[in-house]
């Protein structure tokens, strides 16, 4: 389990260290963030279920609120798509679709009370629990490390296999015009690709991580007040935070559209 707190910490740094510690399972590299995969597959499974229920009652006639929400979501995303690639595209738009309403309902929970749901698994003996997925930079990185991934897909299979994917990847930012200096050019081009791809990872995760682990730290600072003026600064910073939560998952989405349309073939 997660380590314990030292014993000579003030109960204000307890509190804030508690709040921003994972439910762990195992140690080190192979470490398990429980509390982040039980919430991202729990957000996954809403996410999935609220769209296929939507699908399946969804009338021409006059839509219902839900269906108006998620036609809203739909048409957004899809015209997000079409604004890079000139046209509607079902493979880009679900992996946009279900980056933007996964990241955005991760980001949604940081609004829940930070004493809430820890309360309530501390009193079934679950020492520690954060709920907020985008605040464990594992998480982050693992989503953020999966866009690159299928960036590589997509341009293999836009360039006609490996060797259409490498030419792709040595032709740039230096180009040659003759074949000698192409083969000059070519490894210096393809390190400065992959330092770019590996660039691409970490500015995706970081940004997430980074709002998102900022935003929690000061709910938790807010609770350590008197609760009868948390709701002050607590209700101002939550109006804010809704901005913040909302443009990054919006901000992780357009990346991904953006990332995805470079491995279009040209």
């Amino acid at each position: 389990m997660a380590t314990e707190h030292a014993t000579n910490a003030s109960p204000s740094a307890e509190f804030i260290q508690h709040h921003m510690t994972n439910l762990t399972l195992g140690e080190g590299f192979w470490a398990i963030h429980v509390d982040t995969l039980l919430f991202s597959i729990l957000l996954g499974g809403l996410f999935c279920w609220f769209f296929y229920n939507i699908g399946k009652k969804a009338t021409s006639g006059v839509p219902g609120r839900l269906q108006n929400i998620a036609e809203m979501v739909y048409e957004f995303v899809d015209n997000t798509v079409k604004d890079f690639f000139g046209q509607s595209r079902r493979d880009i738009g679900s992996l946009a679709l279900t980056i933007f309403v996964w990241v955005l309902l991760w980001n949604t929970m940081d609004l829940i009370p930070v004493d809430l749901l820890p309360g309530m698994a501390a009193v079934v003996g679950v020492p520690y629990l954060k709920v907020v997925p985008s605040t464990d930079v594992n998480a982050t990185f693992a989503l953020s490390i999966t866009v690159v991934v299928l960036m590589y897909v997509y341009a293999f299979k836009n360039n006609h296999g490996a060797l259409g994917l490498l030419k792709s990847m040595g032709t740039h930012p230096f180009e040659a015009k003759s074949p000698a200096m192409m083969a000059i050019l070519f490894p210096i081009n393809f390190a400065l690709r992959i330092v770019e791809d590996f660039a691409k990872i970490i500015s995706l995760s970081l940004r997430l991580f980074g709002n998102l682990f900022a935003g929690e730290l000061v709910f938790v600072l807010i609770a350590l007040l008197p609760f009868f003026v948390q709701f002050i600064p607590g209700g101002a910073w939550a109006i804010f935070h809704i901005l913040i939560v909302t443009l990054q998952a919006y901000l992780f989405m357009i990346l991904t559209i953006v990332y995805m349309s470079m491995a279009e073939a040209h």
